[in-house]
């Protein structure tokens, strides 16, 4: 018989067992609606899912998108859209010949001169080395936050444009005249390009400018190109073909002017027909800069942005680079000029290229995230320039077999505005070597120990009866070193401390784009000073002159020659006549702000009443 103590003891343990089960059931219940939701979330997200197909995964991701959503992804500098975990990408980067315009990287000779090597091995082995300091620099910048231009994944490159008029200034871009070359180097880069992966582009090509695109450059905004047909499809078309259908590009940018009537922007025959229907081009197809624009500005097919916008987009135009897009496509809809269908198209095209880029699936399934940066200007991509420029070469005429030059040679004069010229080493849409050699360095480098090697600039490129000279590296230096030290400021005062200091090789024409500091143009505004020595080459007086947005100030052995310290777009100041001594010298300091609009500075010197070609001919004659 049970007494009352155990029968206490029984109740507790009964409602303590029951309180447990009733606990357990509770978190039991509570774990499965976390599941659940956990489940749902993920059924929702489908477009994070990696192990979905791609298709589904971008459609998923444009259902779940508002239309000024999609409208702000279809312009070069797409917006973050936070709150479906999609980052700012800027579609704009460029590798015409080497990754260009963000920082130190390897340069290779400009694409005319790699067609002069007629080596489709050589071009497709310096697109993969290209390739691959993109994918170093684009995932370095990301871990830092920095997704501005010309820090991407998507290149506008190549140029495969037929170049058959010398005074089309952009003909160094190309591969030539002969459309069977343009067409082999072409695909060669592409491939080189975009990878050998099954699932993921190692970067995306752009092949460009669709299409009969080959100057005049002044008129390329207003300017009706008009071919035959057998023109069109054996001179123009064919490397574009190539470049879609062998190497598989995944982009093509269509070009600003028109052909046969039709702004090539907004050209059914060629966007809709010939690349998509003849060829089955998948990509997407982006505008050159400003090209949407010309539509309504310069070609008057359209009266409003918001034509032009809906014309492009209808005719197969997917991304604008420019801003027509992001400030008429909204009203295009609305007036029913354009219905979002093929906004999603557009749109859809756009991220399929992300998706495949791997933007949005863990790094640890994208082979290429895994590259480092240190293979950026690495010695043996330097090599690799090396040989490029050496095959590149073509000899013309070697009289009395001058080539290779004696060792035993007294004096050797070497002349010309170019022989000791940096920049002509770049060309155009270039990164920014961190070691280079002038033909005249390389002659001095290589003439016998007994050899004297004099030089004279002769004359100027441009100009009849004067030389105008880029400050640069050759006369600066700072602490026994080419170029100027630099101090960098958070303000537009210069003051503080300076939150990046570096001697910076002035190599650049623009100042700002020559920098070494890869963020800089992603503060908001900003101060920089440049001190050093500057070398007057000869005596005689000189002229300074500089151009910058904004403001600057230039000083020279501790005296302001040029202040313009104020707020303003690009304006030129000109100093008065300075005399200097050959070989002396003087102490320069350079300060410039930045506080709105796209900054620059560029900075010039000429000697007054100097006869630089006289003084070649009396340099011969010795």
């Amino acid at each position: 018989m049970r007494n009352e103590q155990d029968e206490t003891s029984h109740e507790f343990l009964f409602a303590f067992n029951q309180g447990r089960t009733m606990r357990a059931l509770v978190f039991s219940l509570l774990l499965s609606c976390h599941l659940l939701d956990a489940q749902e979330m993920n059924n929702q997200l489908e477009y994070l899912d990696h192990t979905l197909p791609m298709a589904r995964r971008v459609d998923d991701l444009i259902s779940r998108m508002t239309l000024e959503e999609k409208i702000s992804q279809m312009g070069h500098s797409a917006q973050a859209i936070p709150r479906l975990q999609i980052p700012e990408y800027n579609w704009w980067n460029e590798c015409l010949h080497g990754v260009a315009r963000a920082g130190t990287a390897t340069v290779f000779p400009q694409a005319i001169a790699l067609a002069a090597t007629w080596n489709t091995d050589l071009m497709r082995q310096i697109a993969e080395v290209t390739s691959t300091e993109a994918r170093a620099k684009h995932h370095e910048y990301a871990r830092q936050g920095d997704r501005d231009i010309y820090k991407g994944l998507t290149f506008w490159s190549p140029n495969i444009n037929i170049f058959r008029d010398p005074r089309w200034g952009r003909g160094q871009e190309t591969y030539g005249e002969d459309p069977y070359l343009t067409s082999r180097m072409g695909v060669a880069f592409v491939k080189g390009l975009q990878g050998d992966d099954p699932k993921y582009f190692k970067v995306i090509a752009t092949p460009k400018h669709y299409a009969v695109h080959s100057g005049p450059e002044p008129e390329r905004h207003a300017f009706d190109a008009v071919t035959n047909n057998r023109d069109l499809y054996d001179t123009y078309l064919p490397a574009f073909e190539a470049c879609i259908k062998e190497a598989g590009a995944f982009s093509v940018m269509c070009a600003y002017n028109r052909y046969m009537g039709e702004a090539c922007c907004g050209s059914p025959r060629l966007l809709q027909k010939i690349l998509r229907a003849d060829w089955g081009f998948q990509g997407y197809v982006v505008s050159d800069c400003g090209a949407i624009a010309d539509i309504f500005e310069y070609h008057k097919i359209s009266k409003t942005g918001a034509e032009a916008a809906a014309l492009a987009v209808k005719s197969g135009t997917d991304l604008n680079c420019g801003s027509v897009y992001q400030s008429a496509l909204l009203e295009a809809v609305q007036q029913k000029l354009l219905p979002e269908e093929e906004i999603n198209t557009a749109v859809r095209r756009l991220f399929m290229a992300r998706f495949k880029l791997g933007m949005f699936d863990p790094p640890e399934l994208v082979k290429y995230t895994s590259i480092p940066f240190e293979v950026n200007d690495s010695p043996e991509h330097r090599q690799l320039s090396l040989r490029a420029a050496q095959e590149s070469i073509v000899l013309l005429k070697n009289e009395n077999n001058l080539l290779p030059l004696k060792q035993d040679l007294k004096r050797i004069a070497v002349i010309g505005p170019t022989a000791n010229s940096y920049l002509m080493l770049l060309g155009n849409y270039h990164g920014t070597p961190s070691r280079y050699v002038t033909p005249l360095r390389g002659i001095q480098n290589k003439a016998g120990r007994t050899t004297e090697v004099v030089y004279a600039h002769g004359c100027d490129l441009i100009e009849e009866d004067k030389i105008i000279h880029n400050l640069s590296s050759e006369n600066l230096s700072a602490g026994g070193k080419p170029g100027l030290q630099a101090e960098y400021f958070r303000s537009t005062n210069l003051e503080g401390e300076p939150f990046f200091t570096k001697i910076d090789p002035i190599d650049n024409t623009n100042w700002i784009y020559g920098t070494r500091l890869p963020n800089l143009r992603k503060e908001p505004k900003f101060s920089i000073r440049w001190s050093g020595m500057f070398t007057a080459p000869e005596t005689g007086d000189y002229k300074f002159t500089i151009a910058g947005d904004d403001g600057y100030r230039l000083f020279l052995d501790g005296k302001a020659i040029i202040e313009n310290w104020t707020e303003h777009d690009a304006a030129a100041s000109k100093s008065n006549r300075l005399h200097l001594e050959k070989g002396k010298a003087y102490p320069l300091r350079l300060e410039f702000f930045h506080n709105s609009g796209r900054p620059q500075l560029f900075v010039q010197w000429e000697l007054l009443n100097f006869d630089y070609f006289n003084q070649a001919i009396e340099l011969a004659k010795r």
